[in-house]
């Protein structure tokens, strides 16, 4: 067996394999398929972390990224579940696909100018969680049921042009709001029942960085204030805005190099 056969074999071990799928990922090189997003989608799904927790431990119970799970709370709250808001998850709902018809929007303007939709987007959906930031600090520790709709409609308004954009470029298990799909892939792609175990290690990333924005967000919201985790998840968007600014003026890229079949809703 040559060197060039030696050094295949180990590339095609599970531990080199994962590895190099982690480094891929959160340094991809200039090749790679999806450019430099993949680091930056990591970057937003640890923002719904953050997001989801804040608002499920402090708003009542609804979540402001995850839709599925407000249907399933609009159900609950329709049976008359103590504890659920019928009408903050209707708001969430609404909200949210008020947020993707002006993330649809923007896209649909760029037309082919993906380089900007990115930083587009996230440039307002940074300022729509700063603004609910600032009503969260105003509003104080009590929050008034008129500051809890505005956070949610402010925050769910948000995420739902993160998840337009998101949908838009398409990076390959990084779908920022959601894991269904993610962690069914790890699983039914696993080597434990034959399957080739590709992509572990990007999935992993991905559930991982929503692990540490929930853990982070509900260590804020429930040992320090609401408004905190709004501050940290403006500060990492403002970051991420920042990355993107800098792709849109590199080396341009149509619509039809970014875009690729979009899985089905998780």
């Amino acid at each position: 067996m040559t060197a060039v056969d030696h050094s295949r074999q180990r590339s095609r071990l599970p531990g080199t394999t994962l590895a190099h799928e982690i480094v891929g990922t959160l340094w991809p090189g200039r090749d790679d398929r999806d450019g430099r997003l993949p680091p930056l989608f990591l970057a937003l799904t640890f923002v719904t972390g953050i997001v989801d927790a804040t608002s499920y431990l402090r708003l009542g119970h609804v979540f402001v990224a995850n839709m599925t799970g407000n249907v399933v709370f609009l159900g609950f709250g329709l049976a008359g579940a103590a504890g659920i808001s019928v009408w903050a998850s209707v708001t969430a709902l609404g909200s949210f696909l008020v947020g993707g018809m002006i993330g649809g929007r923007t896209a649909v303007c760029l037309g082919d100018d993906v380089r900007r939709l990115l930083a587009t987007a996230l440039g307002i959906q940074t300022a729509l969680v700063a603004v609910a930031a600032g009503v969260a600090a105003f509003a104080g520790h009590h929050l008034a049921a008129d500051a809890r709709y505005a956070l949610v409609a402010l925050l769910a308004v948000a995420m739902g042009i993160q998840n337009a954009a998101a949908r838009k470029l398409a990076v390959a298990d990084l779908t920022t709001t959601v894991l269904t799909l993610t962690l069914t892939g790890i699983a039914s792609d696993s080597n434990l029942v034959g399957g080739s175990g590709a992509k572990l290690g990007r999935r992993g990333l991905a559930v991982a960085a929503m692990l540490l924005g929930a853990l982070i967000g509900g260590l804020l919201a429930l040992k320090v204030d609401i408004a905190a985790p709004l501050i940290v998840a403006t500060v990492v968007l403002a970051f991420v805005v920042g990355a993107a600014t800098r792709i849109a003026r590199g080396p341009g890229r149509s619509a039809s190099d970014v875009s690729r079949p979009v899985s089905s809703p998780r």
